[in-house]
């Protein structure tokens, strides 16, 4: 018969109604990974953090590695979700500028997951086939929303959206990177959102087609 102190112990353990607990194992493990490192993912911790058992992380994730891969996943969907809000108007370029601040407005909802998509934090995880095509639909948005300018005649003659794309990427990851670590605030008057979407326009300048003068 368990004690009275076991007995209490399951019961602070347990998720409040309406919780996600796979939600709130992911979240535990970000914040666990941030401030103390891979080291703090044990399976007692990542419970009492989320509010649950350890058996309830060994039958979603299996163990320690399963749940790093979730949070990898988890962070690709969050960001996928953030980019499909952008709706097409009439203006595609735009469109495309509403895509790179998805972007930024997913990695700063979400910065633990931006870590571990990119950062590596915990060296044993190694992305297989099947993360790296989950990875990459969000790129593929990407390159629709640059074959939509090239459609409407908007970049330059031979300009090519898979390969513009990963530029356009490439910029924004760097900023995005620059902002979480604290480089990208450059004064009241330009904040770390106005210095984003300047940097992004000067990486796509030399690619748009420049309109005659009326």
């Amino acid at each position: 018969m368990p004690s009275s102190t076991s007995a209490r112990s399951s019961r602070a353990r347990k998720a409040p109604p309406g919780v996600d607990v796979r939600v709130a194992l992911l979240d535990a493990a970000g914040e666990l990974l941030h401030r103390e490192g891979p080291a703090a993912l044990t399976t007692r911790r990542l419970a009492d953090a989320a509010g649950t058992t350890t058996q309830s992380i060994y039958t979603l994730f299996g163990g320690k590695e399963g749940i790093v891969r979730a949070m990898f996943r988890e962070g690709y969907a969050r960001l996928e979700a953030r980019v499909r809000r952008v709706r097409d108007t009439d203006d595609p370029l735009l469109d495309l500028r509403d895509l790179g601040r998805a972007y930024r407005a997913a990695a700063l909802a979400s910065p633990n997951y931006y870590d571990v998509m990119f950062g590596r934090p915990v060296p044993e995880f190694v992305p297989d086939d099947d993360d790296l095509t989950a990875s990459l639909v969000t790129l593929g948005l990407l390159e629709r929303g640059v074959q939509r300018c090239i459609d409407a005649g908007l970049l330059v003659a031979g300009a090519r959206a898979d390969e513009l794309a990963r530029w356009l990427w490439a910029a924004a990851h760097g900023t995005v990177s620059l902002e979480l670590a604290g480089y990208l605030d450059l004064g009241p008057k330009r904040g770390p959102s106005a210095v984003y979407d300047e940097y992004l326009a000067a990486s796509l300048h030399k690619y748009v087609r420049q309109q005659p003068s009326p």
